[in-house]
């Protein structure tokens, strides 16, 4: 029996949702009894869309009886976790040949690098990005030539923005393709090193530059685990990708092997016609309340609380920090990947993955069993691991006890009895913060703010040695309509090397950190937002704040705040095409809403 907190959050998500979710659903019903196939298209419609096919594709599409897969895209080579896609769309090509089903590149969407825009004015437009690979998508799938689609993405907005697209098109059979992770270069800790050493002005750019490319070094998602590789966590606890699939390297037998495995279902679950398998019926409420759960166990990015909210609406569910917060209470934190621990997502992968952790979560009732996936009726399928025989995969038992105790332990014997994300509130409002990689000692801060207008600000200060004391850094104004809300990891280095010589500090934002927060407390997403009226706009230097992890509280001590003058900061987006992206900032919805305009 599902663990009772579980059960209350889920039951109320549904009530909540009842409207909007029985519309969608309603809509999904509608679209997938229509005539499938493509008879209803004109001749012209089909010359147009085969005209550059083999001619024994030409003559498949054209009959209209055997699935033709539309591919997603978000390749580029620029991204090394995309890198791997280049090649892709032949390969699964001639996968859906040998079963009788043809593949078309349906459309491409952007993909950006949050590791190449941080702290570069490019960061302002990467959460708005998710937006625009949503409509992208579909205006992929628009053609109505494909019976299902296979979506090619990794990276932080990507896989959301392609989730939120594919959800509009809910009544067709869809799934994730991952790429893996590039292999494990220089350690965690030696980077983390290489950075503040740079940050001291110990070593210089070359020294750094190394450092960076002995981590970054080859084709593959980054090893931390930040919002990249909790993506690929979501998609599989939610049963979107096949089991196993997340944390498989590129360019190896067993990930060509997981490709053809992944054609031969999705051209299975067209052919049954099983409604049940369709992406609108998967993402459902406990589809969601999984995937929040998975978040909070494995210590994931808080960039999630962000888009959850955003995929959920997109499939007609009703979703709040609430939800989030009250499910942290029930949920123990099982794992340790940096910058949660030393371990990279390799090591996490070998000691015994996602196949452990959905494992010891349904065993002790904390996770929703009776949900469906792209493999059929059942999250336990999940438990199971992939093996290569002959070229392919075969799913045998996946591990009872973690390989590993100083990476994964089961949800019996946890690192901490609670999520790694909790929800602050107070009199400043609303905010996130990451837990899992702060200990103990640091979730409770107490001190003056220093506010800063631009982090670059903050870092001028810390290289001037003004910042040698307790403080609270305040950023405002970097949130969705002002700036859309630009993550601010750049920060990392040096407000950890100030916590390292003893120092209280802590980050209070309306923008946002990276998915790979580090082990300074750091309250962001703030909502209301600085440009919206947010108290967080009328704080001064040397106001006394308290932020209090331990309790979930986030205020101000000062007397009166809201009697302040507001106060206004001039944005010049006069660069990167950020000015293009003025009416979607002007649209956005709040860091709760899920900070989206669709």
């Amino acid at each position: 029996m599902i663990h009772s907190k579980i059960k209350e959050v889920t039951d109320r998500i549904i009530e909540r949702s009842k409207a909007s979710r029985d519309s969608y659903l309603e809509n999904t019903r509608i679209n997938f009894d229509k005539v499938r196939g493509r008879n209803h298209l004109s001749c012209g419609n089909l010359a147009h869309a085969f005209a550059g096919c083999a001619p024994s594709d030409k003559s498949t599409i054209a009959e209209g009886i055997e699935p033709n897969i539309g591919i997603v895209t978000a390749y580029n080579d620029m991204l090394s976790a995309h890198k791997p896609y280049e090649t892709y769309p032949n390969e699964i090509r001639k996968y859906a040949n040998n079963f009788n089903a043809t593949v078309q590149v349906a459309g491409g969407t952007p993909a950006m690098c949050d590791g190449v825009t941080q702290g570069q004015p490019g960061m302002d437009l990467s959460l708005l990005s998710r937006d625009v690979i949503a409509l992208s998508s579909a205006i992929a799938l628009s053609h109505d030539m494909f019976d299902g689609v296979m979506n090619m993405g990794i990276c932080d907005k990507i896989v959301p923005g392609l989730l939120i697209g594919n959800l509009s098109f809910g009544h067709l059979h869809s799934l994730f393709v991952p790429a893996g992770p590039m292999p494990t270069g220089i350690s965690n800790e030696e980077k983390a090193r290489i950075r503040q050493e740079f940050a001291e002005g110990k070593i210089g750019r070359k020294e750094l530059l190394k450092g960076e490319s002995d981590s970054y070094h080859s084709p593959g998602t980054c090893t931390f685990y930040g919002t990249a590789n909790s993506n690929q966590m979501l998609m599989e606890i939610m049963g979107l990708q096949l089991p196993g699939s997340s944390f498989v390297n590129p360019d190896t037998d067993m990930r060509r092997a997981m490709n053809k495995e992944a054609v031969r279902i999705l051209i299975q679950n067209i052919r049954n016609k099983d409604y049940a398998s369709t992406i609108g019926q998967i993402v459902d409420e406990k589809c969601i309340v999984n995937g929040i759960i998975g978040l909070l166990a494995t210590g994931g990015s808080t960039n999630h609380t962000l888009h959850i909210v955003a995929m959920a609406k997109a499939a007609g569910i009703i979703i709040n920090w609430d939800d989030f917060s009250d499910l942290s209470e029930a949920i123990p934190s099982i794992a340790r990947v940096y910058p949660n621990g030393a371990a990279d997502i390799n090591h996490f992968h070998a000691s015994g993955g996602m196949a452990f952790v959905i494992k010891t979560l349904l065993d002790g009732n904390l996770l929703h069993e009776d949900v469906n996936t792209i493999v059929g009726t059942g999250l336990y399928k999940y438990t199971l691991e992939p093996k290569l025989k002959d070229g392919t995969i075969h799913y045998e038992d996946g591990p009872t006890a973690s390989l590993n105790e100083s990476i994964i332990r089961s949800a019996q014997d946890p690192f901490q009895k609670t999520g790694g994300l909790r929800v602050l509130k107070g009199n400043l409002g609303v905010s996130v913060i990451k837990t899992s990689s702060v200990a103990e000692e640091h979730r409770i801060v107490e001190a003056e703010a220093i506010v800063f207008d631009d982090q670059d600000d903050l870092i001028t200060a810390f290289q001037a040695g003004d910042l040698d004391r307790d403080f609270i850094a305040v950023i405002p104004f970097q949130g969705p309509k002002q700036k859309g809300m630009p993550e601010l990891h750049k920060l990392t280095p040096s407000l950890s090397i100030l916590q390292k010589k003893g120092y209280k500090v802590a980050l209070v934002t309306d923008g946002r950190m990276s998915g790979a927060s580090g082990k300074v407390p750091a309250a962001i997403h703030l909502n209301p937002e600085a440009a919206q009226g947010g108290v967080i706009g009328l704080i001064r230097t040397g106001d006394r704040l308290i932020l209090d992890a331990e309790k979930g509280t986030l205020n101000c001590l000062e007397e009166n705040l809201e009697a302040r003058p507001a106060r206004h900061v001039e944005y010049n987006d006069l660069s990167h095409g950020r000015q293009l992206f003025r009416n979607l900032r002007a649209l956005i919805s709040s860091s709760e809403e899920g900070a989206g305009i669709i």
